[in-house]
């Protein structure tokens, strides 16, 4: 049996016989009532009225039926188009008179896209509505606050009331979430599912929207959810106190999209030698899901200016990568001044990479760095010694691809560039060409097995080309630059093969055939008319063909010295490689040619045409070489402390110690000496690899005479030691932590061409100053901060040393004795100091110094650091909002280096 929940309406009842059955009437009422509602249903549907018709089998009969036989009227729709779940874990109150069902503690309902959870909640299903709030616990406290949740939109309030027909909501002290902002009000208006007026808001970036450490307080509001918010007199406050900051009205744009174009607020400025300025103001462009772009400037009151481009790109399972172009007009002091200077300076980065799933036999990667060689000493946004005392820049740009032949076959294009700056001097290949086809073992049979002198013979091919470019900043990217390019081409077969020798030996025999082909050649004349020679280019094509033989012989010694089980350190173990190798390259004296000297006739026969050319010229005199090398590994056993452990413990003494020297057959004994001097190299991890230790000497055979030239004598024979220590060096880096795995820092500076570490201080990119200065912590390993700071003191520290001693010329002195540290530390939950210092024993003074500082202020961050020292010396301070969206809000102040 059915009936209509929302609408009661009673119809007529004929009665026959006249007499009533009052069992009957009661025992229908029953059915209506139990048709219409149960107690803890846990599902409402809506279905057409129909009233059957009832019939009593005993004599008097009761029919009843609906006289009447058609509504006119349509019958009211019922709010409940859809299925209405809900459950509580107190009890679910089915209240038919007043038509509501009331859920207490843990109640939860929901409603199409409709969810809500609440301490206790009431729908009343005749006025289409429902009333959620909190409930008190038994200590009194209001507890299980409503979460209101339709679509995307999600609302933590004191108390709501919806309605389910117009989409109405009044709402009071709501939260909720938009992107970066939480928002507070004290009365909430949803007109409809776009549209939210609020009373008394308050908006913020803090985690506690409740308390939070700062806010905007306004209090009229139209809020559409996910696209903006605008707002009446809006003021800012922080800790509770209001500040003069106050707009007449606001607009914040929110979106549920990853970025969004908007104009970036420049920071104000002053410079002793620029005057004022504007510093960083400009516009993103958030240019689509894949790349996106950034357009700063700076402009100075004195006329200098700076632009800069960067752009991030990046496609799923493809590629990624970033574009960073800047460039500087920097004028010092003012025209007429003495110290009035001016120049153009640029810098470009490009960084790309490949995703290797994307194209599995080829691949396409990009990290530049070039400009002009003054660019990171006298920009006005880099803020970097480690960078600025770099003296090498360099670029370079593949393309690789694997074809998969039999044999397989590889080919590669790359551009490089290198670039000194301190002598401007820039070099590139545009491009470089490389070929290679794989080893091809001829006399290897079906079975495959390469064993043997003959079955392991080998050949390959490879070609290597090249268009160089050495120039320098004034004429780079110029008509003189292309016009002095030197292309050229070099093709080379190697056979080589190896075998063992008495079962203990490894021996290897190689020839390497190799043609080179230049389209430039030179043609040295005497000028009678400048009375010197000169050197006339001769463009054409023009190759030579060199050959050369080598081999090597080598094995492996074990030794081991035992101590005994008993002993701390049970044994020793010493493995050495000792190797021979030889080498000859015969003279290509063909290649050589004669020229006049002077106007008398004097010819001398000491040039080849193809000198400054790609590939060099090849080698006039033979080469007859014999090279001697021993490695060395040095490694214990130790007991271990722990005595539950029955194996002992491994420790590295030495990871390697290596000599090596070379004796040259067609020594003459004037300019070119037999022996060359020994080298000696070598280095170990102590303090469970936490400290590198690195040292190397030149050990030279022979004596020097008293203008310090080496001469054809033994240094024993002229009364010194065996050899004689020309230079020795030490090194040594250390670097440790209480705070677990560090982030690599210093990525910028890095890139820049500076340090991975902060010894030259922290990279500090004055385009942006909201990222940290310090290292973060991984998730996993950051300290859970209580009340008390806890007396484990989070800090890291890095030191290098070096030591350079130089005797060539019997100087015997010390040329380079200093020391570097950097030291960062927590020295309070939200308080962080570092420093980076360091000490020349030799020159006697403090080398590059830093001091950087940095409070945590939840939503906010402060820091500053300061360079005290040196022609770098300045001072930065930056206080603002962390998040994103309010980056503009911020105070921004630093002084100019001397440079």
């Amino acid at each position: 049996m059915t009936c209509q929940k929302t609408s009661h309406t009673f119809t007529k009842i004929a009665f026959k016989p006249l007499h009533t059955n009052l069992f009957n009437i009661v025992l229908l009422s029953f059915f209506l009532t139990l048709g219409c509602g149960k107690l803890y249903s846990q599902e409402i549907k809506t279905k057409k009225d129909t009233l059957p018709t009832v019939k009593q089998t005993d004599k008097p009969e009761i029919t009843v039926q609906d006289t009447i036989k058609l509504d006119t009227v349509k019958p009211k729709k019922t709010f409940l188009d859809g299925k209405v779940k809900y459950k509580a874990k107190d009890y679910a109150k089915n209240d038919y008179k007043r038509k509501r069902i009331t859920l207490y503690n843990e109640a939860e309902l929901y409603y199409k896209d409709v969810e809500l959870k609440s301490g206790i909640i009431v729908l009343d299903y005749e006025k289409d509505e429902v009333y959620a709030g909190r409930i008190k616990d038994s200590s009194g406290v209001l507890t299980q606050y409503p979460n209101f949740k339709q679509g995307s939109s999600e609302v933590q309030p004191d108390s709501i009331r919806f309605n389910f027909k117009t989409k109405k909501a009044l709402i009071f002290n709501s939260r909720t979430e938009q992107g970066e902002f939480k928002i507070k009000a004290a009365v909430t208006k949803k007109e409809n599912d776009s549209v939210y007026f609020l009373k008394g808001a308050r908006f913020t970036t803090s985690t506690d929207v409740d308390n939070p450490e700062y806010y905007f307080q306004t209090n009229k509001v139209k809020f559409i959810p996910g696209k903006k918010v605008i707002t009446g007199l809006t003021n800012m406050v922080i800790a509770d106190v209001p500040t003069p900051l106050a707009l007449p009205f606001a607009y914040f744009p929110m979106t549920e999209e990853k970025s969004v174009s908007g104009i970036i607020i420049p920071s104000y400025n002053d410079s002793n030698t620029r005057g004022f300025s504007l510093q960083n103001g400009g516009y993103y462009f958030a240019l689509s899901d894949n790349y996106d772009l950034t357009v700063l400037g700076d402009y100075y009151t004195n006329g200098s200016y700076a632009m800069r481009f960067e752009s991030s790109y990046a496609k799923r399972y493809k590629y990624r990568g970033n574009v960073n172009v800047r460039f500087e007009n920097l004028i010092n002091s003012e025209r007429g001044y003495p110290d009035y200077s001016k120049q153009n300076i640029y810098n470009i980065q490009w960084s790309h990479s490949k995703d290797t799933k994307s194209s599995p036999n080829s691949s396409f990667s990009a990290s530049v760095n070039m400009g002009s060689s003054k660019y990171f000493k006298q920009s006005i946004n880099q803020a970097n010694v480690g960078s600025n005392l770099n003296n090498t820049l360099s670029s370079s740009i593949s393309y690789n691809k694997t074809f998969n032949t039999v044999p397989q076959a590889r080919i590669s294009l790359t551009a490089t560039h290198q670039q000194n700056t301190q002598t401007e001097e820039i070099q590139m290949t545009l491009p470089s060409l490389q070929g290679s086809i794989d080893r091809i073992y001829p006399f290897v049979g079906k079975d495959g097995i390469k064993k043997g002198l003959i079955k392991n013979i080998n050949l390959q091919y490879n070609l290597t080309g090249q268009n160089r470019f050495v120039t320098t900043d004034s004429l780079f990217f110029k008509p003189q630059m292309f016009k002095d390019a030197q292309i050229g081409m070099q093709h080379s077969i190697p056979i080589s093969t190896n075998f063992k020798i008495f079962k203990y030996f490894s021996a290897g025999a190689s020839t390497n055939y190799q043609e080179t082909w230049v389209t430039k050649t030179i043609e040295k004349n005497y000028d009678p008319n400048q009375n010197k020679v000169v050197d006339q280019t001769i463009n054409g094509f023009d190759a030579y063909r060199t050959y050369n033989f080598s081999s090597n012989l080598g094995t492996t010694i074990y030794g081991t010295f035992n101590f005994g089980a008993d002993k701390r350190i049970q044994s020793i173990r010493h493995v050495m490689r000792p190797s021979v190798t030889y080498s000859y390259t015969p003279s290509f004296e063909r290649y050589y040619d004669n020229y006049y000297v002077d106007a008398s006739g004097r010819i001398q026969n000491s040039y080849s045409r193809f000198e400054g050319g790609v590939y060099g010229a090849p080698s006039k005199e033979n080469s007859n070489i014999v090279g001697l090398a021993v490695s060395n590994t040095f490694e214990a056993k130790v007991r271990d402390r722990d005595s539950t452990k029955t194996e002992p413990k491994k420790i590295m003494l030495l990871n390697n110690l290596n000599l090596s020297t070379s004796y040259n057959f067609n020594a003459n004994g004037k300019e070119i000496l037999a022996w060359q001097p020994v080298l000696v190299s070598g280095g170990t991890q102590l303090f469970d690899n936490k400290m590198n230790v690195n040292f190397g000497a030149t050990l030279d055979p022979y004596a020097i005479d008293n203008s310090g030239n080496r001469m054809n004598m033994y240094n024993i024979e002229n009364g010194g030691s065996l050899f004689r220590m020309t230079s020795a060096n030490l090194t040594f880096n250390y670097s440790f932590t209480n705070k677990g795995t560090k982030e690599e820092k210093n990525t910028q500076s890095q890139r820049n061409g500076g340090r991975s570490d902060d010894l030259f201080g922290t990279n500090t990119d004055l385009n942006d100053s909201r990222n940290s200065q310090f290292a973060k912590e991984k998730d996993d390993e950051k300290d859970v901060i209580t009340e008390f700071f806890n007396s484990k003191l989070p800090w890291d520290m890095t030191m290098a040393y070096s030591l350079t001693y130089s005797n060539v010329n019997r100087e015997s002195k010390i040329t380079g004795n200093s020391i570097m540290v950097s030291i960062n530390m927590d020295i309070t939950p939200k308080w962080k100091g570092g420093i980076s210092t360091g000490y020349d024993f030799v020159q006697k003074g403090v080398t590059f110094t830093q001091f950087r500082f940095e409070r945590d202020l939840l939503s906010w961050r402060m820091a500053f650091n300061y360079t005290p020292l040196g022609p770098n010396a300045n001072w930065n301070f930056f206080i603002g909002i962390k998040s994103g969206v309010l980056s503009d809000i911020k105070f921004n102040k630093r002084s100019s280096s001397n440079r």
